[in-house]
């Protein structure tokens, strides 16, 4: 266990170096090649929980030390052991002498002889006094939430009925929803193939079921023959509110990695566009969109500019339905992506707001009259939505924002939403949708 130590502590120091968990966890595991797919599998969920609970975790560790320590490498190999005498099932005696061993494993610049007497006191002396420390946690918004404070006040302000509850779903783990193809399968009858399979799943609504325990795609009945694609509850929303109608020319902006892309061409034959400005993600798209048999026309571009749009040789193709899935601060995916909260700085909204602003104004150039842009995020923070659209509208007198309702096929739908912006819950994520029509 001890490597599982290493590799998450390696992983976990990187990001709050300011690096990525998606690029820092494998460039972690890539330092053990030996690692058993036990061993690395145990690192990515030390990994995810540590930075889960960072800010309680860290708050205990500053009590216990006297000074900062100058190693990061045995700071985030602490906190790592402490996630585990917090969270974790392992036995405390095992976890602190493993991460004695590991802190004696560190390569150079090695740590001096201190190092391993340090490990050991600080977390024998955190078993110990774990009541007393907790006590004196109690008033710190960070401690108990582990989240950034602007985060939590921002919350307070935004949602004075729901904050505590998005915070506390916002450190769960995430379910693993399906989209189930219907045109395809009846859902009765893939739920029969789960239970077939022994894979205990739940019927939310529409094409949407939850599984009881998280599978490997490659296990999922169905998956390579694009049967059935993974997608949160929430984002299974944004193809049946877009109201995409056979013949219908439509563009999937910001599209990567073609979960909605997919999602539109499983309920019409229409005529669609897959615009993203990272050529590597776009070829994600293709290759989802070639598991489900469907065919979009994919280009690389940046949505908040025209040159890919526009021909000087012929007119711009207006669009019917334009799917707008914006940049955002992914802060209702939080608990998918645990890093954002460590990684954002509340500076980064208006950062955001700008670039939103930017595409939606573009966007709506190329939406034909009568049609209608589905604006989207997965952000719970008011100033990327309602906000954004209300300075929109304000703006574009041809604009209006039709009233958010579910469709019928949701009606038994596990959703929280107040005004198109969904809470997130243990069903579904943080998305904020906003339909406008051109008059």
């Amino acid at each position: 266990m001890y490597i599982s130590q290493q590799i998450a502590a390696n992983a976990v120091n990187q990001v709050l170096s300011g690096h990525n968990l998606t690029l820092a966890l494998p460039a972690a595991l890539a330092v053990f090649p030996s690692a058993t797919p036990q061993q690395r599998g145990a690192a990515q969920d030390l990994s995810y929980g540590t930075l889960r609970f960072y800010g309680e975790i860290d708050a205990y560790l500053v009590q216990l030390l006297e000074k900062p320590l100058t190693d990061d490498r045995i700071n985030a190999l602490l906190l790592v052991a402490i996630y585990q005498l917090l969270h974790d099932k392992a036995d405390s005696f095992t976890v602190v002498n493993q991460a004695v061993h590991a802190v004696s494993q560190l390569k150079r610049p090695a740590p001096k002889s201190w190092a391993k007497g340090l490990v050991n006191a600080i977390l024998r002396n955190f078993l110990r006094q774990k009541a007393q420390l907790a006590a004196k946690l109690k008033s710190s918004d960070v401690a108990v939430y582990s989240y950034p404070q602007w985060w939590v006040s921002k919350l307070k302000v935004q949602y004075p009925n729901h904050w505590q509850g998005m915070l506390e779903t916002g450190n769960q783990h995430p379910p693993m929803t399906l989209r189930v193809n219907t045109q395809k399968i009846s859902m009765q009858d893939y739920l029969q193939l789960l239970t077939r399979q022994d894979i205990e799943a739940k019927h939310i609504g529409a094409q949407a079921l939850i599984l009881a325990n998280p599978v490997p795609v490659e296990k999922i009945p169905g998956f390579s023959d694009g049967i059935v694609s993974v997608q949160d509850l929430g984002a299974q929303l944004a193809a049946y509110l877009l109201e995409a109608k056979v013949g219908m020319n439509v563009l999937d902006a910001c599209c990567a990695p073609g979960g909605k892309t997919g999602h539109i061409l499983e309920l019409a034959d229409v005529a669609l566009t897959a615009l993203d400005s990272d050529e590597v993600r776009l070829q994600r798209v293709q290759s989802n969109l070639s598991r489900m048999k469907l065919k979009a026309n994919l280009l690389v571009g940046d949505a908040s500019m025209t040159d890919w749009w526009s021909d000087a040789k012929t007119a711009p193709q207006l669009f019917d339905r334009i799917l707008a899935d914006v940049p955002c601060s992914a802060s209702g995916i939080v608990r998918r992506h645990v890093d954002i909260k460590w990684l954002r700085r509340e500076a980064d909204i208006a950062s955001f707001t700008r670039q939103q602003a930017k595409i939606l104004a573009n966007l709506w150039q190329m939406l034909a009259k009568g049609g209608k842009l589905l604006y989207v995020t997965c952000s719970v923070f008011n100033e990327e939505n309602q906000g954004q659209v209300d300075n929109f509208l304000q703006n574009n007198a041809d604009a209006t924002q039709l009233p958010f309702a579910l469709p019928d096929n949701y009606a038994a739908a596990e959703i929280t939403q107040i005004n198109g912006q969904l809470i997130p819950t243990n069903a579904h994520d943080g998305f904020f949708y906003a339909l406008l029509q051109k008059n």
